[in-house]
């Protein structure tokens, strides 16, 4: 162990996104920053690619967004809704510009997750934290004394901070020693996803998603021939896509009659692993303690079907680097409003998941007449789609009642 621990500012266990955003914004700003992450080098999570308008705003607000931009950031400019109730020309038809949900911002941002925590960690550094990889945290403690301890090449090691954040994801380990309890539901459907390359004729302009007979696919482009796919499908078929033979399965479930087209993604080169996973949301009560605060998956995650994770992530960083920045109280106090929007933030993000599941993740005659009836009503009542409004341009972006229990019933016609 170190005979003289260091004593810095933030102390951040976890450097993917939500950490190494947080310490290079902090680090910019004077603050001194240890930023620890496990890793040698980022891997292909099948999850994080895709950021909603709202919160490529929340980069921009952060002095990210050209970072990202440079580092091959792509925006998606338009969006169809497929359904095997209608014909493609029908679908095509609604094309939805996808530039209209925050100003200034064309659209939703897709960027590589590894390359996209690369380019942040870099950045950290290059802004002054003190960044360390392929560690092994040994022990976390909050409190008057915020203390980290961790191992690596070069042996034990202990510093000490004002500040201790938890940004390391869903089995968070500062979560769990601040004693901070998880909530989670029920999962309601499997969710599946896919890189592929060599895709070049896919129009690298549009996003898409579709429901024919049990599987809801997803299709976002990353531009110069590669499309992150993903698929939901019912629980019971949780291994449906296992195996050695389940990346070619899973293409060959993108060929869809109401989409034509995605037939061509049968053919696609996959260019990571295919993983499958229960959809859930899990949310935090209270992101934060004495001497501790939680970013990030670390503090809870919404259902990916909305794909909200990294606007959450991103929102998080800026609400907390706001309040780090604006004074010396780091105190639970000064961080209470910052728990107070997340926690009703994301109750709102679990609504708008929730209504999207029962719409799009859910198969059979019953589930295709009730998508049928809402298309059909929504094209009548723009405010039967508050929740896809919620999505785009966040959660704050429309009123209260659009996320109770009598919109829920007159969204799904019950």
């Amino acid at each position: 162990m170190d005979p003289m621990p260091k004593t810095y500012d933030l102390a951040i266990v976890g450097g993917g996104i939500g950490g190494s955003a947080l310490a290079q914004v902090m680090a910019r700003a004077g603050v001194s920053v240890l930023l620890l992450e496990r890793t040698e080098a980022y891997e292909d999570r099948v999850r994080g690619e895709w950021i909603a308008p709202w919160g490529v705003t929340e980069v921009r607000r952060l002095g990210l967004y050209d970072l990202l931009l440079a580092a091959g950031g792509h925006h998606v400019a338009t969006h169809v809704s497929y359904d095997e109730t209608r014909t493609a020309r029908d679908s095509e038809a609604e094309t939805l510009p996808l530039s209209i949900f925050a100003p200034d911002v064309p659209g939703p941002l897709c960027l590589g997750h590894p390359h996209h925590c690369q380019t942040l960690f870099d950045a950290a550094l290059a802004a002054g934290a003190d960044a360390r990889r392929g560690v092994e945290v040994l022990e976390v403690a909050a409190g008057p004394a915020p203390r980290v301890a961790w191992r690596d090449g070069a042996g034990d090691h202990e510093a000490y901070a004002r500040l201790l954040v938890g940004a390391d994801g869903r089995a968070s380990m500062v979560r769990e020693a601040l004693g901070i309890s998880l909530n989670q539901d029920a999962p309601h459907h499997m969710f599946a996803g896919l890189l592929v390359a060599d895709a070049p004729d896919w129009d690298a302009s549009r996003q898409t998603i579709g429901v024919e007979g049990d599987f809801n696919f997803l299709t976002f482009p990353q531009g110069a021939g590669r499309v992150r796919l993903y698929g939901s499908f019912p629980i019971d078929q949780r291994r449906r896509f296992s195996g050695p033979e389940g990346p070619q399965a899973f293409l060959d479930a993108f060929q869809v009659t109401c989409a034509p087209d995605h037939g061509r993604l049968a053919t696609a080169r996959p260019a990571g692993p295919l993983l499958s996973y229960f959809n859930n949301d899990a949310w935090t009560d209270q992101p934060f303690a004495e001497g501790a605060v939680l970013i990030g998956d670390a503090a809870g995650w919404n259902d990916p079907i909305i794909g909200q994770g990294l606007s959450i992530t991103y929102r998080d960083v800026r609400l907390v680097s706001d309040i780090l920045k604006a004074g010396a109280d780091w105190s639970p106090a000064a961080l209470a409003p910052y728990g107070e929007e997340r926690a009703e933030r994301l109750r709102r993000l679990r609504f708008a998941a929730s209504v999207t599941s029962s719409l799009e993740a859910e198969f059979g005659p019953v589930a295709a007449a009730r998508r049928a009836r809402h298309h059909a009503a929504a094209a009548l009542d723009p405010s039967l789609r508050l929740h896809t409004i919620a999505v785009m341009a966040g959660p704050d972006a429309v009123p209260p009642e659009a996320f109770t229990a009598e919109q829920r019933a007159r969204v799904l016609g019950v």
